[in-house]
């Protein structure tokens, strides 16, 4: 019979795990978290839920820890989880029937996902489906572990599954503009990891990348043509701070 570990990195999620783990309740045989010396109940609440925890430090890449629970998972198939998603009751059966089929071909299956933003479920903007490879066989899947928002890399054929994780990263708009300033901290350090001992020219290309043509690019192709406006001010407000990371990122970076 297949059977599956869910797995989670975390860092300070006491608030969110609970509703997590109790989503795939009836789905885990098996639950594995790795955390990153969190200063709150997370471990604690980790291990009433029958998890195996693993503690290690917290690095800006994010994906490590990520790798390290995928690693440890003992189980044939591996559901990687973030511990403000949930995984909802149509979900859980959609996956519980995939598993159990005897397709050896594939390997893998992309999930659909809603994110939750100011008060609701963005539909436009390019963030749904918002397909995110989540569920591998065991040993067929790795993240790459070089970027904050990198997709599994799965050795293999993989599918698509109808029914949506629910994603739940912002409990309010200060939440947002933390992890916002968090990844223009990350985009100026990978700036200054691209333009070391490069010359003049790149360096010029880069200020007028990040600058001016990345922000108007992203805010034209989610707000514009991917109908960011139909999720109203939400909608707006997601395509422009989403716009902005890229010149703060760069202004950032000549302060480092």
């Amino acid at each position: 019979m297949a059977t599956i570990s869910v797995v989670l990195a975390t860092y300070n999620e006491e608030k969110n795990l609970p509703a997590c783990l109790d989503s795939v309740e009836d789905l885990a045989d098996e639950i594995v978290v790795v955390d990153g010396w969190s200063k709150d109940r997370t471990v604690q609440i980790a291990k009433k839920y029958g998890a195996k925890v693993k503690i290690t430090n917290n690095p800006l890449i994010f994906h490590i820890n990520k790798q390290k629970a995928i690693d440890m998972a003992a189980k044939n198939w591996v559901l990687q989880l973030d511990a403000d998603e949930h995984v909802t009751p149509e979900l859980r059966e959609e996956i519980k029937e995939v598993i159990k089929k005897k397709k050896s071909k594939i390997s893998g299956y992309w999930i659909p996902r809603k994110n939750w933003f100011l008060g609701k479920f963005l539909m436009k903007g390019g963030q749904y489906p918002d397909y995110t490879l989540r569920l591998y066989k065991r040993g067929k899947g790795k993240l790459p572990q070089k970027t904050v928002h990198e997709q599994a890399v799965v050795d293999g054929e993989v599918e698509y599954l109808k029914n949506p994780l629910l994603h739940y990263p912002y409990k309010n708009f200060g939440m947002y503009l933390e992890k916002w300033n968090r990844y223009t901290d990350l985009i100026a350090t990978q700036i200054k990891d691209q333009l070391r001992e490069k010359n003049l020219a790149t360096k010029i290309f880069y200020m007028m990348d990040f600058i001016f043509i990345k922000p108007i690019f992203w805010f034209a192709n989610t707000y514009i043509r991917h109908k960011g406006f139909y999720d109203l001010w939400p909608g707006f407000v997601f395509s422009f701070f989403s716009s902005l990371r890229f010149p703060v990122g760069y202004l950032k970076y000549l302060g480092k």
